[in-house]
């Protein structure tokens, strides 16, 4: 079982990597990766015009694609496959990769955060769908 790296903590979820721990270290895993984008410094000084508007979302979008070129070779190494040609504008990008590589993804300098790609219902529909299982 791969052990959680205490240096990732902030990237990773505690609960997530307690799961992480009971996989296969070659065994893969779907998550989201949150890349660190340079936002633009005009961004949040004031109104911006469309054209500043669509400057800076070109600006995010090329950040983002220079943080992808640098965890390409990991998720590569990792045997890895980006679910998604392009991170969107907030810097994420679904990635399929091995639990070894997701803690390789956690280690780097681009990465902000590494999110396990799940289903969320809502609690009633988890209630519910536990409470047939269980008659099941």
């Amino acid at each position: 079982m791969p052990e959680y790296n205490s240096n990732n903590r902030n990237k990773i979820s505690p609960e997530f990597a307690a799961r992480l721990t009971y996989l296969e270290p070659q065994q893969k895993v779907r998550v989201i990766v949150l890349l660190q984008v340079q936002p633009s410094k005009k961004a949040i000084e004031k109104r911006q015009s469309r054209a500043e508007r669509q400057a800076a979302i070109k600006a995010l979008r090329e950040s983002a694609e220079e943080a992808l070129a640098d965890i390409s070779p990991i998720i590569q190494r990792f045997n890895g496959l980006q679910l998604a040609e392009h991170p969107d504008l907030l810097g994420s990008i679904p990635v399929e990769i091995t639990t070894e590589g997701v803690n390789a993804l956690a280690e780097s300098d681009v990465v902000k955060a590494v999110i396990e790609d799940q289903a969320i219902l809502p609690g009633y529909l988890n209630n519910a769908y536990l409470g047939m299982s269980k008659n099941l």
